[in-house]
C-alpha cells in the first residue's frame, strides 16, 4: 500500500495522479485492495512535504547517528539506515516529545499544519523539502459488496466528487503551506534549510535498497514497482521541460 500513498524518493502529487488516472495505477490499486474488499480512490493530496523540525543543523551523515526523530514508515526506515533512531509518534505526541528532549526532530506534513503544532517553538531549524514524502494521498475506500451494488451513474458521481476533491485539498494544502512558510520565517525566525548533497546522496541510494526490496515482498508488489519505475523517468524527463524547466527560467530569469 505505500506505492498507493508515497514513497521515499518518489512521485510528486502531479505524477503520481497522472500515475494513478492515465498510467494504469488505478488498476494495481484496485486488484490490491480487492484482496481487502474495498474499491479505493485518491481523495485529496497534501503536496510535498516538509524534511522536518530539527533542534540543531544537519549538515552531514555524521549528524544523524543517533538523532533521534519521529518519522514513520519507508522514510524511518531510510533515516534508521542512515544511523538516525525513528520514532513512531502519534501526531497529539510530538510537542510534548520534542519539549521534553524524548525526540531530536520531527516531521509531520508542512508550514501549514506544523505552525499549528507550534513546532517552530522548540525545533527552529527546518528543512525542506523532505524526501521520505513527496506527496502523500489521501484516500477513500469503499466496502466492494456496496460498490457493486451503486447503479453505474452514481459511480460516476462518486469518481466526479473524488476528482473534485483532490484538486481542492492539493490547492488549499499549496496556499496555505505558501501563506504558513512566510509566517514562520518572518515572525518566528525559523532558519529554513536544505538537506546537503552529502545526506541526499545517501538518501537516493537507501531509498532504491528499500523500495527494490518492498518490491520482492509479492509479485504483484513486482509489478507495481516497475510501473512505478518506469513512470518516474517517464516523467522526470518531461519535467526538466516543463513546470521544473519554467520553474528555474522563472525564479532565475
Amino acid at each position: 500500500y505505500n506505492f498507493f500513498t508515497t514513497w521515499p524518493m518518489g512521485m510528486t502529487a502531479t505524477e503520481f495522479y497522472s500515475w494513478i488516472e492515465f498510467g494504469g495505477g488505478q488498476a494495481f490499486w484496485d486488484e490490491l485492495a480487492t484482496k481487502f474488499k474495498v474499491k479505493p480512490f485518491v481523495c485529496g493530496d497534501t503536496g510535498t512535504q516538509s524534511g522536518g523540525w530539527f533542534t540543531k543543523k544537519i549538515e552531514t551523515l555524521d549528524d544523524l547517528k543517533g538523532l533521534r526523530m519521529r518519522m514513520p514508515g519507508l522514510g524511518g526506515e531510510v533515516i534508521r539506515r542512515l544511523g538516525a533512531l525513528p520514532v513512531v509518534l502519534s501526531g497529539g505526541e510530538i510537542f510534548q516529545s520534542l519539549q521534553s528532549g524524548a525526540i531530536d526532530a520531527t516531521e509531520w506534513i508542512g508550514p501549514w499544519n506544523d505552525q499549528a503544532f507550534g513546532f517552530y517553538q522548540i525545533a527552529k531549524y527546518f528543512y525542506a523539502p523532505g524526501f521520505h514524502e513527496p506527496n502523500a494521498a489521501l484516500t477513500l475506500g469503499i466496502n466492494l459488496d456496496v460498490w457493486g451494488s451503486l447503479k453505474p451513474a452514481h459511480q460516476e458521481y462518486i469518481r466526479v466528487a473524488c476528482q473534485a476533491e483532490t484538486q481542492r485539498v492539493r490547492t488549499q494544502y499549496f496556499y496555505n503551506n505558501a501563506i504558513a512558510f512566510q509566517t514562520l520565517i518572518k515572525k518566528h525566525g525559523v532558519e529554513v534549510n536544505n538537506f546537503s548533497p552529502e545526506i541526499m546522496d545517501a538518501v537516493k541510494k537507501i531509498s532504491a535498497d528499500v523500495l527494490s526490496e518492498l518490491s520482492q515482498t509479492s509479485e504483484l508488489a513486482g509489478r507495481i514497482y516497475k510501473s512505478v519505475q518506469e513512470h518516474s523517468a517517464l516523467f522526470n524527463k518531461w519535467s526538466l521541460h516543463a513546470d521544473e524547466g519554467y520553474m528555474r527560467m522563472r525564479r532565475d530569469g
